[in-house]
């Protein structure tokens, strides 16, 4: 079993700069592929970063890539995600995943373990 427990979310101005963290359970955190996805109100929940294991590879979405950094902490079993450059679009609950057989995939489908979600609030 893992559990995940994120948080970093709240209301942040366009332009500005926000890092959630998930924090998993787990002794072979190591051995997980990690992901972050996110849900705005009325839309279906799309994939925004994935990293693996070793955090030797990531993989982003178009909408974010050179805004957002994902990263991991395999001794803190943690895993963040540093946005930038933040716009109104970005306002989304964010949740991380995570995939039990360490491949790199953007399906939230083939994610095995879901957080309870934050909240990220971006004002114009």
């Amino acid at each position: 079993q893992v559990q995940l427990v994120e948080s970093g979310g709240g209301l942040v101005q366009a332009g500005g700069s926000l890092r959630v963290s998930c924090a998993a359970s787990g002794r072979t955190f190591s051995s997980y592929t990690m992901g972050w996805f996110r849900q705005a109100p009325g839309k279906e929940r799309e994939f925004v970063a994935a990293i693996s294991w070793s955090g030797g590879s990531t993989y982003y979405a178009d909408s974010v890539k050179g805004r957002f950094t994902i990263s991991r902490d395999n001794a803190k079993n943690t895993v963040y995600l540093q946005m930038n450059s933040l716009k109104p679009a970005d306002t989304a609950v964010y949740y991380c995943a995570a995939d039990l057989t360490g491949a790199l995939r953007i399906s939230q489908y083939d994610y095995n373990y879901w957080g309870q979600g934050t909240q990220v609030t971006i004002s114009s």
